[in-house]
Formats: structure tokens, sequence, C-alpha cells
């Protein structure tokens, strides 16, 4: 997934490019803003991979904030000013949507995004897939990996823009998509349980009705991976 920043000083124009990124499966919104200061610190403590960029807004012009964020993201402008395409291909944009935008055109300019962010990510897939018992999980800055092995996640639980892993000794937070996780997890021992729980079926020490209780926790059971994850447990599947 590619973890997307919608920056515009005008709202509307902000929310139309995040219904865009939410319509399209290999993107990620991590949120919209009228501030480019803002968008610049989530830049700059690595939680965006691909902005969409106004070009004309107060205090900090699109522009500027390409020289400033020094290629730490990709970035796409998107403006109603056709007379700064050039500039912003000398700074090394991914394309250049003049407004107002089709999804058709936003689509295609997305997916030159992912060609270029692809071979970057599959390779971050590589590392976590290389050992059978570890996983290197995103850390709070650009290309900050944290190595955990498998034998110490509790649980992992899923919030609005992040995510977090639990160990017996530490959480770790990570802006990776639960979703994410779930696929690059190992089935066993992991299990999502709910929409916001993946846990580790070694690690539970009771099931009563539809919670599980891991250590001190209790995490619900949904509805949706009931069936599935009771078949598991009378199956008796371990790691």
């Amino acid at each position: 997934m590619i973890r997307c920043l919608a920056v515009d000083d005008e709202s509307y124009a902000s929310d139309i490019i995040a219904t865009f990124i939410n319509k399209t499966p290999f993107l990620e919104l991590v949120g919209t803003t009228t501030n480019a200061f803002e968008a610049l610190n989530l830049v700059k403590e690595g939680k965006v991979d691909l902005v969409f960029l106004d070009i004309q807004m107060p205090e900090l012009t699109g522009i500027q904030f390409l020289k400033i964020c020094g290629g730490k993201c990709k970035v796409i402008l998107t403006t109603a000013y056709p007379e700064y395409a050039l500039e912003g291909f000398d700074l090394d944009v991914v394309d250049y949507l003049l407004k107002p935008i089709s999804y058709e055109r936003f689509y295609k300019a997305a997916t030159k995004a992912q060609q270029i962010l692809a071979p970057v990510q599959q390779e971050i897939v590589q590392l976590q897939t290389q050992g059978n018992d570890f996983i290197f999980i995103k850390g709070d800055t650009k290309n900050k990996f944290i190595k955990v092995n498998y034998n110490e996640i509790l649980y992992i639980e899923g919030l609005k823009n992040y995510v977090s892993v639990y160990t017996a000794t530490q959480r770790i937070i990570t802006y990776q998509a639960l979703r994410e996780l779930e696929v690059e997890l190992p089935k066993p021992p992991f299990y999502r349980v709910h929409k916001s729980y993946i846990i580790s079926i070694e690690k539970i020490k009771m099931i009563d009705g539809n919670t599980v209780y891991i250590n001190d926790q209790s995490i619900p059971i949904g509805d949706t991976y009931k069936e599935e994850f009771f078949k598991v447990v009378r199956e008796g599947k371990k790691g």
C-alpha cells in the first residue's frame, strides 16, 4: 500500500483527492490538510510515501515544499496553473494534474507512482519474508525498520491511522495498515479475529464466548472472523 497525503489550501479540493485515493485499491489515505507546514512535518517523520500537492498555497508554495522536502517522498502536483509544469518535472515530480481532475486522469498518475515505488516496497517485503521467524516492522521515520521475532508478538491492534504491535515487553507503533501486516504474517500462528485485531494463537490464555484473553488483555472476536477462528481452535492448529 502507498501511504498518501492530500494537500491543498482549499479543503473541497483535498476532499476530492481523498475520495479518489479511497477508491484506488493500492493507495491508503494518511490524511488531508490545508496546511503545507503540517504536511511537511508528516513527510519529514516518514509517514507518507506520496503527496498530492497543490502549487498555489499561502505561506509555502508547492514548489517551495518540493525543494524543502528533498525527495523524502514522491509528489504529484495538482493545480489549475499549467505554467509550473516544467519546473515541477525539473524537481522530479511523478505527474502534473490540471484541475478539474477526473478520476481517470488521477488513476493514471497514481499508477505511475506505483510503478516507481513498487521496487522499494518489494525490497521491504523481501526483507520481511527472508527469515521464517521474524518480521521487519516499519518504524516512525523513513527507512527505519524494527526486527520483531514472531514468537514475541502477543497481538496487534489496528487504530485509525496506525497499528500497535504488542509484545510482552514493548508496544511498537507503525504506520503500516493492519491488512498489510495480516498478509505478511504467517498463518498459523497469526489470525485476524476482529476488524481491529490480529492475535497469535500461541499466546491465548483462554477463550470465553466471543472474547479471547491474552495476558491481561481481552480481545473481542468479530462476527466476520468467528467461523474461521473457531474452526482453527477446534482443529488445534499451532505454529
